[in-house]
C-alpha cells in the first residue's frame, strides 16, 4: 500500500492503521517502520469483533502462503519483526465512503490474505 501512496492521496483516500497492540508496542512500530498513517489502539478489540475479524487457525497463521509471503519480503530487504501479541487475531481491510458506506470488507484468513491495492483502488471512482 504504501507503494501506492500518492495514488490514494490523489484520490482522496485516507488511510488509517488499528491494532489491538499497547501504546509501547504502537510506538515502536511507527518509529521502525516510518509509518505516517494514523494509527489508532483498539485495546478492547471492539472493532475487530464488529467487523467479525476472529481468532485464525494455526494453518492460517502459519501455512504456505504466510512463509511465502515472509520469504518475499526477506528477499527485499525486510527484517521480520515478532509480534508482542495475538498473532491469531485476523486482520482486514475494510474501505468505508465519505457517506459511511462500506465499500469493502476482506477479513483475512492469514497473515499473507490481503486484498491487492488495485482491487481497492476499483472500488473508489477516479
Amino acid at each position: 500500500m504504501r507503494d501506492q501512496e500518492a495514488e490514494f492521496s490523489r484520490r482522496n483516500i485516507q488511510i488509517v492503521i488499528v491494532t489491538f497492540e499497547n501504546d509501547f508496542f504502537a510506538r515502536q512500530y511507527i518509529q521502525e517502520t516510518g509509518l505516517s498513517w494514523p494509527l489508532l489502539i483498539d485495546g478492547t478489540r471492539e472493532t475487530y469483533r464488529s467487523y467479525g475479524m476472529l481468532a485464525a487457525s494455526a494453518w492460517d497463521v502459519w501455512g504456505p502462503k504466510t512463509w511465502w509471503v515472509y520469504a518475499k519480503e526477506l528477499l527485499k530487504g525486510q527484517t521480520l519483526h515478532r509480534s508482542a501479541g495475538d498473532i491469531y487475531q485476523r486482520a482486514g481491510d475494510v474501505l468505508i465512503d465519505p457517506h459511511g458506506i462500506v465499500r469493502l470488507h476482506h477479513i483475512g484468513e492469514g497473515p499473507a490474505d490481503r486484498p491487492s491495492v488495485e482491487s481497492i483502488l476499483g472500488k473508489v471512482t477516479p
